[in-house]
């Protein structure tokens, strides 16, 4: 007995050096390295690469084969993607098969290296694949392509936004397989986007299935050097269902990038806050969110009405705000927003308190806006408009309406009336301004 299990060891030990052998020779065979480099592989590679991305067709540029294992070619190009891939552009494409995948029934691939490439992504609807007949040899063949690894040095990942590109563009890309899905992990590029500044990308981490896109994390930062981050999770249906749950929160950002070219020399400051952005799809129209922002180390200056204001309490102190408050919290269900818990204050100077709410660009709301008194010396009885005192400061209610583009209020036409009740004062409001209008003109000589 003992012999035979020594006999049938022998068989078993030499049929694998005799299949070592031949897989040896098969590998190094130069039959293989001219198939392998053949337009007929190319256009099997063309083939399944396509099918396995879903796109009608696909063509690599010429194959070479580097190693036993290893292959090379200088692109492959893919349009008109059915599924979350619309194009695909990869250069510099280098490949290492892994022969043991055969035993399995995969087409094993333990590196995918790209140099560089551009990938547009888009949104689709999911449908049944039809179900193409096979072969009865089919049963032996390798069924699945298994990608240990794919690293890019240099990617482009876009899409479109509100019409326009968007996208991560020049960011080192490295996906693994997830069971049967893909993770994406990104570092370094730059994010550009309609509606904000570019960003630059520390780090990505998603994972995209057949039904739904998950973000663990994406760190970005107003630029390479800056302390400032924005964090960013969420999750989006791919399939059937198309909810999405979006939270971000930011800090030390700085938020001149983020404003409007007229406002960006007179306000600065790092703001700090959170964002929870929710919808049915990623439609606006379906939309609902809320956060909350606060500003630090806030600074107005240069501005026309604080100028204005300064001369006409003849106040320069006006003219350069430090706030020492400045926050807010927001909410909104498509079309309505509603700014609420609004604290803007330099100590000593002013403070306004209140809410706002804008829907389809129609604006109201009431604000409270207390004054130091030594700011309301130029008004005639001050306290006929400002009638109540609290906390060092003389308040008043100013109610807002009109729209986002022509905002109203109904302080200046109180303010007015005060003057036309008392006319000495109304012509020292003039002197004044013309004695600064002389002091601008000739430089105060």
């Amino acid at each position: 007995m003992r012999r035979k299990l020594l006999i049938y060891a022998g068989a078993i030990a030499i049929f694998f050096v005799i299949a070592a052998l031949a897989g040896t020779v098969i590998f190094f065979s130069p039959l293989l390295t001219h198939y392998i480099e053949s337009n007929g592989f190319r256009a099997a590679m063309e083939n399944e690469t396509a099918k396995g991305l879903h796109f009608p067709t696909g063509h690599y540029a010429p194959i070479r084969r580097m190693g036993s294992l290893t292959a090379q070619s200088q692109g492959f190009q893919a349009s008109d993607g059915e599924k979350a891939l619309k194009s695909l552009d990869a250069h510099g494409i280098t490949a290492r098969f892994n022969p043991w995948g055969l035993l399995v029934r995969q087409w094993k691939f333990d590196e995918v290296h790209v140099q560089s490439g551009d990938v547009e992504i888009q949104i689709y609807e999911a449908s049944p694949e039809a179900i193409e007949p096979k072969p009865w040899f089919a049963s032996f063949l390798p069924n699945r392509v298994f990608l240990k690894r794919i690293e890019s040095e240099s990617a482009n990942v876009t899409w479109q936004f509100r019409g326009e590109g968007a996208g991560f563009f020049g960011t080192q890309l490295l996906i693994t397989p997830h069971g049967p899905d893909f993770e994406y992990r990104a570092t370094g590029g730059t994010l550009k986007m309609a509606l904000v500044p570019d960003l630059y990308l520390r780090g990505a981490h998603l994972l995209v299935t057949k039904t739904l896109l998950t973000i663990y994390d994406v760190d970005l930062a107003p630029d390479e050097k800056s302390d400032g981050s924005i964090h960013c999770q969420g999750t989006s249906g791919t399939g059937k269902d198309k909810s999405v749950d979006f939270k971000a929160t930011f800090d030390r950002v700085p938020i001149r990038t983020w404003l409007p070219a007229k406002w960006k020399e007179p306000l600065s400051g790092s703001a700090f806050g959170d964002v929870h952005w929710a919808g049915e799809n990623p439609k606006l129209e379906s939309s609902s969110g809320e956060g909350s922002l606060r500003v630090r180390d806030a600074r107005v200056e240069n501005l026309p009405l604080l100028e204005k204001l300064a001369e006409l309490a003849k106040k320069k102190s006006f003219e350069h705000l430090a706030l020492n408050d400045c926050s807010l919290s927001f909410a909104w269900r498509y079309p309505k927003i509603e700014i609420k818990d609004i604290a803007i204050e330099e100590k000593g100077k002013f403070r306004i308190e209140g809410a706002i709410s804008i829907d389809r660009r129609i604006l109201r709301g009431a604000i409270k806006l207390g004054l130091a008194q030594r700011y309301l010396d130029w008004l005639p009885g001050p306290k006929e408009v400002f009638t109540t005192e609290r906390s060092g400061y003389l308040w008043t209610t100013v109610h807002l309406s009109g729209t986002v583009d022509e905002p109203k209020q109904d302080l200046s036409q109180r303010i007015v009336e005060l003057f036309k009740q008392s006319p000495g004062a109304y012509l020292g409001l003039l002197f004044r301004q013309f004695e600064a209008w002389l002091e601008k003109a000739f430089g105060g000589d």
